[in-house]
């Protein structure tokens, strides 16, 4: 499986040149996940995977936005514009079966991870605060879990009305949680905290565990994951 990072800026105004652009990963050339960005279309993917609808995953959101997108895209919920189809549990397209596990990120939108398998097994999260455990089991064993690097201070940011919870974990608390399914993880979606001092953030990150293979991903990176 073949992995190119699109983008890989949070909503933030902070950025590097190699950091310049907000979410998307392309996978095999043909599946892309998020789409943060008008120009990554110009990739001509086959379907296109959107983790929850705020524009820095989904640009059309914005109101002043008119585009038109005849690649299919899915998403977690219905929206306003007819080519956004609600994404079903799981789905086989171009040899991958992608299955959908709902995510505690927002509020306002639904959110979801997706669970990626063909030569290797990949874990998508999007945006996190967390994922319930009732579908830990779906996990299996990961090849590689990419996931939220907004926050890298312990708890990250996260708020809660009493109803609802949203917002972003910290890197650590996802490091824990994934490292019981994986033995590599890599962060995007990289918030403020990493701009700061990229070289030194990058060190942050190896640090978190000595068990697995911790990284952050920047535009233009490529990966191969064999399983």
């Amino acid at each position: 499986m073949k992995i190119r990072f699109l983008g890989t800026r949070a909503n933030t105004d902070l950025s590097s040149s190699y950091h310049s652009k907000h979410s998307g990963v392309l996978i095999d050339d043909a599946l892309l996940f998020d789409l943060g960005e008008r120009e990554f279309l110009e990739t001509n993917p086959y379907v296109i995977f959107i983790t929850h609808l705020h524009p820095d995953h989904a640009f059309f959101v914005l109101d002043d936005v008119d585009v038109n997108i005849e690649i299919p895209l899915y998403a977690p919920e219905e929206y306003e514009e007819a080519f956004a189809r609600v994404m079903p549990d799981e789905i086989d397209v171009e040899g991958h079966h992608v299955a959908s596990i709902p995510t505690i990120h927002s509020k306002l939108v639904k959110s979801t991870a997706y669970l990626i398998e063909s030569d290797a097994r990949v874990l998508y999260t999007g945006d996190l605060v967390w994922i319930e455990k009732e579908y830990h089991d779906t996990f299996g064993e990961l090849d590689l879990v990419i996931t939220d690097g907004s926050f890298i201070r312990e708890g990250g940011f996260v708020m809660s009305d009493g109803e609802s919870v949203w917002g972003h974990n910290g890197i650590g608390r996802l490091v824990d949680l994934f490292s019981d399914y994986t033995d590599h993880i890599i962060f995007t979606h990289l918030g403020s905290w990493f701009y700061e001092d990229p070289r030194d953030a990058r060190k942050k990150l190896q640090s978190l565990s000595d068990s697995v293979r911790v990284e952050a991903a920047y535009d233009g990176k490529e990966v191969n994951v064999d399983s």
